[in-house]
């Protein structure tokens, strides 16, 4: 019985999607034996291609990290110089009290520079690490931290810049480790291969009446179509977004 694959513009995954989707679609093509419905051929030349696959599944993995570094970095920036305000907005407010303490975090954090989150990477990640071993080692620094309720900024601080050192070096060994991959080419022969196989299954289906294909392309339809509505709901959500920066935005008089 002939059967028909359902297509879809494979342009359209992401290339942390790409792979997975190839990888899954392989294991069902593989369960059903394609040997014993001729697509040994088709199947082989697709599969010959995992490995290259494999290298942009590795290379992405290593750009979510470099966004996790980014936003562990604007966090880390954010909590700088918000415990400088804090400290300057304790002095503008003149509470007798806690003049003594203001003072104690002042000369303390001009010691270091205000310009710890304007740094690169690697020498702000350096100079909290000074400051915080510097503030460690300092009993009236953390007695003026704790009266302006410094400290869990500090801790959070600390923690921050454990996490980013900890990332950014986990990073760059993974980094040296994976090979420059041509992406768009790798897809390219990929999309190639994937609708050489796709045709052969529905060819095969018409020439060979005595095999079922129905099961195999019963489950590799469902995979298509699973993704097929992934992108489409990711389309509405961008059209929607779309609709919403682009409102009018009405001023009272």
């Amino acid at each position: 019985m002939p059967v028909k694959i359902v297509r879809f513009n494979l342009t359209h995954l992401w290339n942390g999607e790409y792979p997975l989707f190839v990888t899954q679609l392989v294991s069902i093509i593989d369960k059903h034996q394609p040997d014993s419905l001729q697509l040994t051929k088709t199947f082989a030349r697709l599969t010959d291609l995992l490995p290259q696959l494999a290298k942009i599944k590795a290379r992405e993995l290593n750009n979510a990290k470099s966004e996790q570094l980014e936003h562990l970095d604007d966090d880390r920036d954010a909590l700088i110089k918000g415990i400088w305000l804090q400290v300057k907005n304790y002095g503008a407010m003149r509470i007798a009290l806690l003049a003594p303490h203001v003072e104690v975090m002042k000369r303390f954090l001009n010691i270091h520079g205000n310009d710890i989150a304007d740094s690169n990477y690697n020498s702000e990640t350096k100079r909290v690490r000074d400051l915080l071993a510097d503030y460690d080692a300092k009993p009236d620094v953390k007695i003026a931290s704790e009266n302006l309720h410094l400290d869990l900024l500090f801790e959070e601080l600390r923690s921050l810049n454990t996490q980013f050192a900890d990332l950014f070096l986990l990073r760059n060994d993974e980094e040296s480790t994976v090979e420059t991959v041509n992406t768009r080419a790798i897809r390219s022969e990929t999309d190639k291969r994937l609708i050489a196989l796709f045709d052969g299954i529905e060819f095969c289906s018409k020439e060979y009446e005595d095999l079922d294909y129905q099961p195999l392309a019963n489950e590799m339809n469902g995979l298509v179509n699973y993704y097929k509505a992934q992108l489409k709901a990711r389309t509405t959500r961008r059209n929607k977004k779309k609709d919403s920066d682009s409102e009018d935005i009405v001023v009272e008089e």
